[in-house]
Parts: C-alpha cells; structure tokens; sequence
C-alpha cells in the first residue's frame, strides 16, 4: 500500500507539497518556515501529523500527502480528524491515491473525518460525492486570526 506516516526526514517534502498545493491554488507567494513545521509535526508535543502517499509506479516517490490534527465532538463523544490539506502531485493523479488517503484516514476513527472545500471546485466535490462524503449544511465556517 502506497500510503504510509510521514516520518521527519519526510519534513522538507511536506512543506514543499503545501507550498504546490498553494501555487495550485493561486498562491504564489507561500514559503514554509522548515525548521518550524518539523518542530509542529514532530517535535516533543505534535500539534498535526501527515499521511504520505507514494508512487505506485515508483516506490519512494512522494506522490501527495493529507495534513490532519485530531478534533473531538462534544455531541458524539469521541475524537474525529480534521482534514486541512489533501493533496495529490497533478503527475500522479487519477491513480487512486487520494481514495487510499481518505480511507486510511476513515481508519483511524470511529469519529467524523471533516474536511473544507473552495467553492465551485466541481472535481473534488464529485470527488467527495464518489466516496460517500456530504457536505454540511446550515453551517457556516468562521476563522478569527491574531
């Protein structure tokens, strides 16, 4: 299986994975600090963890990755995963890769696995639909910054 736990030496490849998700996404001005996400992902208190998912066609190639933190929902008693960033390589897509992510996920709780999503991006909702996931409605996400 192609899906494995980012490890440290994986520390620069996740960051450079978030910064072509950026790019992907419009952003072409996001640079990670290094040194500070390794200190986020694996230092003595993580505060998230990474699945890494490889090539299929080329063992040790990093293909994607899903960046997640656990939650915990006070009406259903038990922790969940919070889903910040999926994210497979445009070279290695339509191979299945973010399915194995999600389920791998879906693995590691018997909570809710929650995620956002860009308005009007109809690939990852179809995506989504595919795999059995809704969308939440009556909510609205609200984010307060420092």
């Amino acid at each position: 299986m192609p899906v494995r736990d980012a490890e440290v030496a994986d520390a620069e490849e996740i960051c450079a994975l978030i910064e072509e998700h950026a790019v992907y996404e419009g952003n072409t001005t996001l640079k990670l600090d290094r040194v500070e996400m390794t200190k986020h992902l694996f230092g003595p208190e993580p505060k998230a963890w990474v699945l890494i998912a490889e090539s299929p066609d080329a063992p040790g190639e990093v293909a994607g990755f899903a960046f997640c933190s656990w939650n915990f929902s006070t009406w259903e008693a038990r922790p969940g995963i919070w889903l910040d960033d999926l994210f497979i390589r445009p070279q290695h897509r339509r191979h299945g890769l973010g399915g194995e992510l999600l389920n791998a996920l879906r693995t590691r709780t018997s909570g809710r696995v929650e995620w956002d999503m860009q308005e009007g991006n109809e690939k990852a909702d179809a995506f989504y639909r595919q795999l059995g996931a809704e969308p939440v409605p009556e909510w609205v996400r609200y984010r307060w910054r420092p």
